[in-house]
């Protein structure tokens, strides 16, 4: 049986504002009031799964037992099948360089990685979300959420974040990163994951 959430406080094990924003959008019918781990000085606990499942629930249980508040964390990445599902949990660590994040880079790797196999379009893929929703008794609930579709080259869209210009979800003609912010928050693997998430736990 889902453990209902039954409180009017949620914390958000996350760094990212933009991320909040959608989350705290998607929390707003329900009453909740929803904060940062950031404007509570949480420290970003070292991810050290090899699944997604494993490094959300690092960051919800950790924010979960520093605060007494139950905590949401989520983990997500994408994977490319010719590429055996890299870089899947390493998505972020693609782009990592000497002064940060750079995801041009991240989508270049990719696309030459795809060439270098020799493997033929579609080069089917699929961007993954879990989420985890931890307690501070420990108690946990995990929501799995996909949106498929596949890589394109060159990238297209100045929209969204990550590898949204080489994403483009299948049912659509345009990647991510040509969609709108809330058109692609409303079908992505996140929403996905959210409404098992709210139908679980809050509806």
């Amino acid at each position: 049986m889902t453990r209902r959430f039954d409180g009017d406080q949620l914390l958000v094990a996350t760094h990212n504002q933009g991320k909040l924003e959608e989350i705290a959008d998607l929390l707003a019918p329900f009453g909740i009031s929803v904060r940062g781990a950031a404007e509570l000085g949480l420290p970003e606990p070292e991810e050290t799964g090899s699944r997604f499942v494993e490094n959300a629930r690092i960051k919800a249980h950790a924010a979960a037992k520093a605060t007494g508040l139950p905590a949401l964390a989520d983990d997500s990445g994408i994977e490319i099948d010719a590429l055996d599902g890299a870089p899947g949990v390493y998505t972020a660590d693609w782009a990592e360089t000497e002064t940060g994040r750079d995801f041009d880079l991240a989508m270049t790797r990719a696309h030459d990685a795809l060439l270098a196999t020799g493997a033929s379009q579609p080069w089917t893929a699929r961007f993954c979300c879990t989420l985890v929703l931890a307690w501070p008794d420990g108690h946990d609930e995990v929501f799995p959420g996909v949106m498929e579709g596949r890589i394109v080259w060159p990238m297209r869209g100045t929209q969204g974040h990550g590898y949204d210009p080489v994403f483009q979800p299948d049912g659509y003609d345009l990647t991510f990163g040509e969609m709108d912010r809330w058109e692609k928050n409303r079908i992505s693997h996140r929403a996905d994951a959210f409404a098992k998430l709210v139908a679980g736990c809050f509806a």
